[in-house]
């Protein structure tokens, strides 16, 4: 299985190649630069391809078209990262699959509230994963399932997370890229997973409490554990296939 992996930042990026080694830049139109696996291994390539999600839509759309192309194209998108955690429930430290990958601040604010963009009559708030991919993930990284929101503006108040967390039940983390990758992988019919480490706590922002470095080596242990995961999905899995899109289920704000 042919796996393209999308960050952020270089630093997300490499702490995925160190999973495997061997990786080797090639470029790709657009000046960004896909590291590619060795032959024959089952490592992902892996593409840092800029922060937040219109750079992360643009980014996964140029590799997963050079693919396409190069008549070698992926079977699985996948975004990854470190990221914000709800606390209690994502710690720092711990890993994070999106069994839900929602836009947050996708629609429009009204006298009544938030109004998300289906609402509007407009395009789609959430992809959802595989439940199998999702499923495989977790009990190989020993990580927790739950919603990943994908912002634009990182929460730095207690407020803006308690507003996040009512319009989202369930909500584990909070990241910038991974709506835009689910976007992409949707246009070429590819299924979609999100993975995130979590570095900070979301809410007031206090850099000093903030574990960059242990949630970046969290991110290198999760792909280590990554192609074994996949090995043991059962037979009956569908792949490739178009992520699933939920129907259109309003969140509004009281």
């Amino acid at each position: 299985m042919r796996t393209l992996v999308v960050t952020a930042v270089a630093a997300e990026r490499d702490a995925v190649c160190a999973a495997a080694g061997g990786h080797t830049a090639r470029p790709l139109p657009g000046g960004y630069a896909l590291h590619r696996a060795p032959d024959g291994s089952p490592a992902p390539d892996v593409l840092a391809a800029g922060v937040g999600p219109a750079a992360a839509a643009a980014g996964t759309a140029t590799a997963l078209t050079a693919a396409d192309l190069a008549g070698a194209p992926y079977d699985l998108v996948v975004s990854a990262g470190i990221g914000g955690g709800f606390s209690p429930s994502a710690p720092l430290g711990s890993v994070v699959v999106a069994d839900a990958i929602v836009a947050a601040d996708l629609g429009a604010e009204t006298p009544d509230g938030f109004v998300p963009v289906t609402e509007l009559g407009f395009g789609t708030t959430a992809h959802l994963p595989d439940p199998a991919l999702v499923a495989a993930l977790v009990r190989a990284t020993g990580g927790a399932a739950g919603p990943v929101v994908t912002v634009s503006t990182v929460t730095g108040s207690a407020a803006r997370a308690a507003e996040l967390a009512r319009r989202h039940p369930g909500v584990l983390a909070e990241a910038m890229e991974g709506f835009g990758v689910a976007e992409a992988a949707a246009a070429h019919r590819l299924p979609v997973l999100e993975i995130r480490t979590i570095s900070n706590a979301v809410g007031p922002r206090d850099r000093a409490a903030w574990r960059i470095g242990p949630a970046l080596a969290a991110l290198t242990d999760a792909f280590r554990m990554f192609p074994g995961a996949l090995a043991d999905l059962p037979v009956a899995t569908t792949l490739p296939g178009a992520p699933t899109t939920p129907p259109d289920t309003p969140r509004r704000t009281p």
